[in-house]
């Protein structure tokens, strides 16, 4: 039986083996996800600042592409995220109900005060 050093070991692998792309007009990542980070402005006046969950990237276009892709300015966070089977699913849909789900899984629990 492989333990879960194996399987992450055989996963990575996989993916340097068998890299996906971004599907062309998805951005879910770029969309669900939030992002505590800066992210740089855009336009002038606005102000560096983290990106909430279910908020579009200010720098994403209107066909969902990164306009910083590729540029020193881009969150480090935004450069690791690889594209993933898992994450991606079969169209846009799946990925953004995919992230969403793992945005609210990795939450910081809610301290009530009594």
């Amino acid at each position: 039986m492989k333990n879960q050093t194996d399987i992450f070991k055989e996963s990575a692998l996989e993916r340097q083996q068998n890299p996906i792309a971004c599907r062309p007009g998805c951005g879910a990542c770029c969309i669900a996800l939030s992002i505590s980070s800066l992210i740089p402005p855009r336009n002038k006046g606005e102000r560096a600042e983290p990106k909430p969950a279910g908020v579009p990237c200010r720098w994403l276009d209107d066909a969902y592409r990164c306009l910083l892709f590729g540029k020193p300015e881009r969150p480090e966070v935004c450069i690791s995220l690889r594209p993933e089977p898992s994450m991606c699913g079969n169209c846009r849909e799946d990925a953004l109900q995919y992230l969403a789900m793992l945005e609210r899984l990795t939450l910081p629990e809610t301290v009530s005060s009594t």
